[in-house]
């Protein structure tokens, strides 16, 4: 979460891109971290909000609150969870301890709704996982859109393929319903999709750069990093991995580095699609209403200056 000119809230799922983006924001100064709170996605909620405390230790920062979001999205049923791909910790399997400290006692959407009352148009929300606590604050607040600054949120895959199937990427697909809440909300909404993260890598030879570095993570964070680097060889023939959510940290803290198209988005909830971003580019003027119709444009990241991105993600990682 962000308030004034920029505080920071990680709606995290906790792998290890969750886990640089935190430390970066933990140590960029114009954000102001105010709170994390967790969700289901590459782990379990409880083993996302374990993450998120052990983050915080590491930083220095255990006074910042860690509010456990929803177990499940909102139709129920288990969640998708994606260990295979960041190891069973969600950090790499290297075995680092418990955190000492606990979590708050209010949950991921009561949170969301008293800081957003607290701090109204100043907080802006990093959503780096499926949207279900989201929604839920949008359920329990009618006036949570018209009170947030901004909800920057990585997910979809536009005009491209997804990461679950053909049609949808992860956090999308987590919880497909939530997603559609939160885009026709009327809230001031950016997306990130995959289309746009995976231009931008951190090849081996980067982490290689990265481990060298006097970064004050740097070292940790490579090593979060060797599971998901051997699980992008196998999986897609990349010998580095994708920066989704650090790229999208890159969206929140530096706009002017991407371009943008305005459009209503719809997310599909059922069917062979389930997940699936669909945006009207607002190309034509259909001749009577659809499905489309009298919700509030977002903004959809079309396209990324790639180098000055990749440039601004590992000076923020090489920070002393």
């Amino acid at each position: 979460m962000t308030k004034a000119s920029e505080d920071l809230f990680d709606h995290l799922k906790e792998r290890e891109n969750d886990s640089m983006t935190i430390l970066m924001a933990f140590q960029t100064p114009e954000i102001d971290v105010i709170g994390l709170t967790t969700i289901f996605g590459n782990v379990s909620t409880v083993d996302a909000t374990r993450n998120a405390l052990l983050l915080c230790e590491i930083a220095g920062r255990p006074d910042v609150p860690v509010a456990e979001g929803a177990h499940e999205p909102l139709k129920g049923g288990e969640p998708r969870i994606a260990d295979f791909v960041h190891g069973s910790d969600g950090l790499g399997e290297i075995a680092l301890p418990p955190p000492s400290g606990n979590r708050a006692e209010i949950r991921a959407s009561e949170f969301l709704v008293e800081k957003i009352n607290q701090y109204p148009g100043e907080v802006s929300i990093l959503a780096l996982g499926p949207l279900t606590n989201l929604a839920l604050a949008i359920k329990k607040d009618s006036l949570f859109a018209s009170k947030v600054k901004r909800i920057v949120v990585l997910g979809g895959a536009f005009l491209a393929a997804g990461n679950v199937n053909p049609a949808a990427e992860a956090n999308i697909y987590g919880d497909p319903e939530a997603a559609d809440i939160l885009f026709t909300c009327g809230a001031d909404v950016i997306v990130v999709g995959i289309n746009i993260t995976t231009q931008i890598t951190l090849a081996d030879a980067d982490l290689s750069e990265l481990r060298s570095s006097n970064g004050k993570h740097s070292k940790l964070i490579c090593d979060m990093c060797k599971f998901y680097r051997n699980w992008h060889v196998k999986s897609d023939g990349v010998h580095g991995i994708f920066l989704h959510d650090p790229v999208c940290f890159a969206a929140l803290v530096r706009p002017d580095l991407f371009t943008y198209k305005k459009g209503v988005v719809r997310v599909e909830t059922q069917g062979i699609c389930v997940g699936h971003t669909l945006m009207d580019q607002g190309l034509k003027k259909w001749n009577s209403p659809n499905p489309w119709s009298d919700y509030s444009p977002i903004s959809v990241a079309w396209t990324a200056d790639v180098p000055n991105i990749l440039t601004f993600i590992k000076n923020q990682l090489m920070k002393p």
